[in-house]
C-alpha cells in the first residue's frame, strides 16, 4: 500500500529571493470559506467578533485578529485564514473547509508591488491599495486573491493546482525587476 505524505503546494520551489523581493509559502492552520446565510451578515460579524476578535470584512477588505485573518473573497463571503472557525459560527453562516484547495504565497520586499504590477491589472500603489485591502484578480491567466499586508508585503491565495505556475510567473517578474534595477545603477 502506498504511503502518502502531505506536502506544501510549492514544496521544493520556495523560498526564493531575487533582487529586493522574497517569495515564500505560508502554511496557515486552516482556510475556511465563511458565507453568511441570507440576512445573517451582521449576526455572523457579531459571532466572528465574539469567537475570534475580528469583524466580517467589507468588500475588498480584510480584518486581522491575533492569529487569524478574515479576507473578503466575494459577494457576502470571506475566507477565515489561520485557524479553525469556532463552531458557533455555523448558526449564522455556512462554513466550508478550503485548506487543501489553496496555496498561500507571500511576496515581500522593496520591489514587491512592482513585481506584482507586471502580472495583475490592479493598481497596487500604496495610496490606492492600502494595508488590509484585498482584491480578487489575476496573475497572468490565474485567479488569485491578493491582500496587502504591509508597506512592502502581499499575501497571494491561489488555487493549489496553479501554485507551481504562479511561482514561475512571479520568479520571472522578480528577475525582470531585478535586472532593470541593475541596469539603473
Amino acid at each position: 500500500m502506498a504511503s502518502l505524505i502531505a506536502k506544501p503546494a510549492a514544496s521544493g520551489l520556495l523560498p526564493r529571493q531575487i533582487g529586493t523581493v522574497t517569495l515564500s509559502e505560508e502554511t496557515p492552520g486552516a482556510i475556511t470559506a465563511l458565507m453568511p446565510y441570507a440576512g445573517q451578515t451582521r449576526a455572523t460579524s457579531t459571532a466572528l467578533k465574539t469567537a475570534h476578535g475580528l469583524n466580517f470584512p467589507g468588500p475588498n477588505r480584510s480584518t486581522r485578529g491575533e492569529n487569524i485573518t478574515a479576507c473578503w473573497s466575494g459577494m457576502d463571503q470571506a475566507f477565515l485564514i489561520g485557524g479553525a472557525p469556532d463552531p458557533a459560527l455555523a448558526a449564522t453562516a455556512a462554513l466550508v473547509d478550503q485548506t487543501d484547495a489553496w496555496a498561500v504565497l507571500r511576496l515581500e520586499g522593496k520591489d514587491a508591488a512592482a513585481t506584482l504590477a507586471r502580472l495583475t491589472p490592479l493598481d497596487l500603489r500604496s495610496a490606492v491599495f492600502k494595508r488590509g485591502h484585498t482584491a480578487r484578480s489575476l496573475i497572468g491567466h490565474m485567479s488569485v486573491l491578493i491582500t496587502r499586508t504591509g508597506a512592502q508585503g502581499f499575501t497571494i491565495l491561489i488555487f493549489r493546482s496553479m501554485a507551481a505556475t504562479a511561482v514561475h510567473e512571479l520568479e520571472t517578474a522578480m528577475t525582470g525587476i531585478a535586472a532593470r534595477a541593475a541596469l539603473e545603477t
